[in-house]
Parts: C-alpha cells; sequence; structure tokens
C-alpha cells in the first residue's frame, strides 16, 4: 500500500489538535508530529488486529494508530485500543476524538494512576501494551519500571510490548536506564525482539537534542508473569518526574467548560494521592 505522507500528517495533525496542552511538572514533554507519524505507523503494524492498553498516552499515539487506518493512510492497525492515564483531560479528549472512530475499531479510555495497583479488569486483558513514561533520570529509571510492570500486568500471555525511552549514547543516564529496563524485562519473561535507536524528538526546551528509541519486547516465558498487582512503595514515588519532583498527586481532574469540543490550558485541578505508608 503507497503511503501519502501529505494525508498521514494531516491525520496526526487532527491529533494532535484535540490533545490538551501538558503539564511539564509531571514530564508531559509531547512528541513532535513527524515523529509521530513514524510511531503511530509502528505501532498500527506491530499491534496489527490486536487488542491494545496504552497506559500512559499524552502524546495521542493511540489516537494517532487508529486515525491514520480510519483515514485509509494505512490498511492496518489495533483491533481495539484502551487508553489508561490520570490525566482527565487527556482520558476526555481520547472519548471524544475516539467516538468519531467507533465504526472502525473499538476505542475506551480510563482514569488510573500507576502509583494504584491495576484494576481486576484490566489485568491480563490484552495482547500487547505501549508506554512513553518519565524516563527516570532521576530515580535510576524506577519511573520506566513501574509502568512497564504495570503493562505486563495487563497483558495476557504471548503478549508484545513497545517502550519509547531516553536515548542519547552521550548520555549515561539514558543508557543505564535501557540496560535496567531490559533487565527488569528478562525477569517478567521478556526478550527485546526490536530496537530502533534515537528515533523521535520532542517539544523539549531545556534539552532539545535529546531523542528516545522505541524498544519493542516479546514475552517468551508466561511462567515469569506477575499474578497480583500492588500499589508501588512510598520510596518509589520520589523524584518520579525528576528531581524533587515526587508522584504526590491521583489524578489531574479537567475543569469543565461551557465549549466542550475544545481544550483550555491550565484549566484543571489536582488530586491527592493517598499512600498508605503502613
Amino acid at each position: 500500500m503507497e503511503f501519502d505522507l501529505r494525508k498521514a500528517i494531516n491525520a496526526i495533525s487532527d491529533v494532535v489538535q484535540n490533545r490538551p496542552a501538558p503539564i511539564r511538572e509531571f514530564d508531559q514533554i509531547y512528541m513532535k508530529v513527524a515523529d509521530m507519524v513514524i510511531q503511530a505507523e509502528y505501532v498500527a503494524r506491530v499491534f496489527n488486529n490486536k487488542d491494545v492498553v496504552f497506559v500512559g498516552d499524552g502524546d495521542g499515539i493511540a489516537l494517532s494508530a487508529a486515525h491514520l487506518k480510519v483515514q485509509n493512510v494505512i490498511n492496518y492497525g489495533p483491533k481495539s485500543i484502551t487508553v489508561l492515564d490520570f490525566d482527565e483531560r487527556i482520558v476526555n479528549s481520547v472519548r471524544r476524538f475516539g467516538e468519531k472512530l467507533q465504526s472502525k475499531i473499538e476505542i475506551s479510555a480510563h482514569l488510573y494512576n500507576v502509583a494504584e495497583a491495576l484494576p481486576p479488569e484490566h489485568f491480563a486483558a490484552y495482547d500487547g501494551f505501549h508506554i512513553n513514561p518519565p524516563w527516570g533520570a532521576s530515580n535510576d529509571g524506577e519511573s520506566v519500571i513501574a509502568f512497564f510492570e504495570r503493562g505486563s500486568q495487563a497483558t495476557k500471555e504471548k503478549s508484545l510490548g513497545i517502550v519509547v525511552i531516553g536515548d542519547d549514547p552521550d548520555l549515561l543516564w539514558t543508557q543505564k536506564v535501557l540496560r535496567d529496563t531490559q533487565k527488569r524485562a528478562l525477569e517478567l519473561g521478556y526478550v527485546v525482539s526490536e530496537l530502533l535507536p534515537q528515533l523521535h524528538s520532542y517539544h523539549l526546551d531545556d534539552a532539545p537534542d535529546l531523542r528516545s528509541c522505541s524498544c519493542l519486547f516479546r514475552r517468551i516465558d508466561p511462567s515469569c508473569m506477575q499474578t497480583t498487582s500492588k500499589p508501588l512503595e512510598s520510596k518509589l514515588l520520589e523524584n518520579f518526574y525528576g528531581k524533587s519532583s515526587p508522584l504526590c498527586f491521583r489524578y489531574v481532574r479537567e475543569r469543565p467548560t461551557l465549549n466542550r469540543n475544545r481544550e483550555s490550558d491550565q484549566l484543571y485541578t489536582l488530586e491527592k494521592l493517598e499512600v498508605d505508608n503502613g
């Protein structure tokens, strides 16, 4: 199938127009449009005809992969998409846009914070997962591993997982996080199936040249699957979003406006996370 680049970029632009403004203190840093096209096509190809869960998706890659197929830019893509995100603005924007695509692909979105145990209805329910978590520069990659474990818990025995994380050979912390993520993946029964290095760039003012890779994991040993899901330990919440930036809020809540079809900058409230230290 011939790939129409103009049509692809226009489709992704629809998704970009729909997503809410990023909140920098929660490490919401959005991928640039051209790289969204690349990632969305890759996601659609890897997860063709599969039920996929996105654990966090501020970038809008889930909708992008679906929209490329609905707009006939590509003729493959996920069978269904579920987005789990702690930001109600993102959840509502996915639901609104998804309503336009429901005749072609099943799309749902739910409030969820990785600090909490994965709800039972999402446990081992999907064929694959996708994450682009906080990259873990200040917590030795623990934020990446937390998202990876939730994605793993949400998927079936023979599952695939796409992980998008920082990748710069000149920044040692990115290489250590990549190593430690692969180490934890091995413990959970996965192997690296494919690595696309330094693939994406971001709207990141303080590090405009920092890029990310896309790493595809394939589960080969179901005996390593976690059988339960527990809240994160309080010590893992420290520096979750960066140095001195802990995970202390459960949800970003959207403030309703008169014009429900458009996002307004900074219209949100924060819901505190209750941590049980006992």
